[in-house]
């Protein structure tokens, strides 16, 4: 029996990096950090005690074949840099479309967007393969706007008895009712938006609370993001970003200082650019006055493998969320959630995020 045995919810990209992560550094030595790691180990768990024993999703290249080959199948053209993933015996379920899938995807070439089967599972059938599966911890990699969706897979954990951690932009850990539901079950839960290991949002929070800390008033700012993977051709639906974009913006103004009016703060996807494919390139802006009211200005570029860079904060989040499990502690985990999410229901510094999220893995707090 695995020892974090976990189910995925949307074998993407972001899946893809995870798997592969799972496997690269099953290999990594046990005396020394491993590069790309924030832990080598968190508690007694290693990234490679972390096995997949369920899966879903809707593509029909990705359903009914091993986890092993679906994690590399179209559409995903994330970095491979784990190739040689043994086979898993986890075959990909069919799931439940919902508004997983947006409309416009089908307007573009099959390489570049799902080619969804037309027969759907139900509900009892998922909640029946998470039991039969053992899964302890439900990891949600499903598309930016899956509202019914993620709800949907959420409530099928629920029934199932498993944790969760929710790496997309629906709100969960950060709503009370459904909060409060994890805490009755007594199941762990991390969220909500994963904020990557070293991604645009960390960089924009630490930019200006550095501006806060030093006295320096920031007086307007703008995140700008581009790639060219399926996340960012799911996003050009723009009716499909307001949770994305009020957990982004929240994550940077929560750091701020003195909060910045709507006019002043622009944070959010920019455009789908095919040929950077996993390739995520940010510009962030940060105007300011420092002594003497004097202006002064920042420009930063950030490029980077979008779903890697995911990965290594979920290897972290599923492992924190295993230790509640092993510690029977349900309910929202507000030092990882503060740490790993965007939109946590308690919003902290990522200085004292660290340091809350080290004394947890220490037991020195409950969550």
């Amino acid at each position: 029996m695995s020892k974090i045995p976990i189910a995925i919810v949307g074998v993407g990209n972001c899946a893809s990096s995870l798997v592969q992560g799972m496997s690269f550094y099953g290999h990594a030595p046990e005396n020394g950090a491993a590069v790309g790691l924030m832990h080598q180990k968190v508690g007694p768990y290693s990234p490679n005690d972390i096995t997949v024993v369920a899966a879903f999703d809707v593509d029909r290249r990705k359903v009914g074949i091993d986890l092993s080959e679906a994690i590399f199948a179209l559409p995903n053209c994330t970095k491979v840099f784990c190739k040689d993933i043994a086979k898993t015996g986890t075959i990909v379920k069919m799931g439940c479309v919902l508004d997983g899938v947006a409309e416009h995807m089908a307007a573009y070439e099959p390489a570049r967007t799902f080619l969804p089967l037309a027969k759907e599972s139900t509900r009892e059938r998922i909640i029946a393969e998470l039991k039969d599966s053992g899964a302890q911890i439900m990891v949600n990699y499903l598309p930016v706007g899956s509202e019914e969706a993620t709800r949907f897979y959420v409530g099928c954990a629920l029934e199932a008895g498993l944790g969760l951690v929710n790496n997309i932009p629906v709100f969960i850990a950060s709503d009370p009712v459904w909060a409060k539901r994890f805490e009755e079950k007594n199941l762990p839960i991390v969220g909500d938006d994963i904020k990557a290991q070293m991604g645009a949002t960390v960089l924009h929070r630490t930019l200006v609370d550095l501006f806060r800390k030093r006295g320096v008033k920031v007086e307007r700012t703008y995140q700008l993001n581009t790639g060219g993977n399926t996340d960012f051709l799911n996003m050009l639906n723009r009716s499909r970003l307001a949770s994305k974009k009020e957990s982004k913006t929240e994550a940077v103004q929560s750091v701020i200082g003195n909060r910045l009016s709507p006019d002043n703060i622009h944070i959010g996807p920019s455009d789908y650019v095919p040929w950077q494919n996993d390739n995520k390139v940010c510009f962030i802006r940060v105007e300011g006055r420092l002594f003497g009211d004097v202006p002064m200005e920042i420009d930063l570029k950030l490029s980077v493998e979008d779903s890697p860079n995911s990965a290594g904060v979920a290897i972290d989040a599923i492992r924190c969320c295993k230790l509640a499990l092993d510690r029977g502690k349900g309910g929202v985990l507000h030092s990882a959630s503060a740490y790993f999410s965007k939109h946590p229901a308690i919003q902290l510094t990522d200085d004292e995020a660290y340091q809350r999220v080290e004394e947890f893995i220490r037991g020195e707090r409950d969550s």
